[in-house]
């Protein structure tokens, strides 16, 4: 493979990571979208902001199809608790308004 081959793939490469970020960040705002509606409920209802049982059901769940997909189960975790931080925060905004 000579060099230009090289550049040339490494730009499609790069341009398919760009498109998959691009989703990732869509498919975000539409999870949240959903948990802005979820926290909202749980407001009015005056229950909790947080879940531990369904959170701990929603890390097995993805740890499992973490391992089923070959990315690192540990991985994805941390991701989804990062994302689950989130979630509560913005539910916590909601009780406090």
């Amino acid at each position: 493979m000579t060099a230009d081959d090289a550049k040339t793939e490494l730009l499609r490469l790069r341009s398919s990571i760009d498109n998959l970020d691009a989703a990732l960040i869509h498919l975000l705002a539409e999870r949240f979208k959903c948990t802005a509606q979820v926290g909202q409920l749980k407001a009015r209802a005056g229950m909790p902001s947080a879940d531990p049982d369904r959170e701990a059901v929603q890390i097995a769940r993805l740890r499992a199809l973490s391992d089923e997909a070959g990315l690192d189960p540990a991985f994805a975790e941390k991701i989804l608790n990062v994302i689950i931080a989130e979630v509560i925060r913005n539910h916590q905004a909601f009780l406090e308004n």
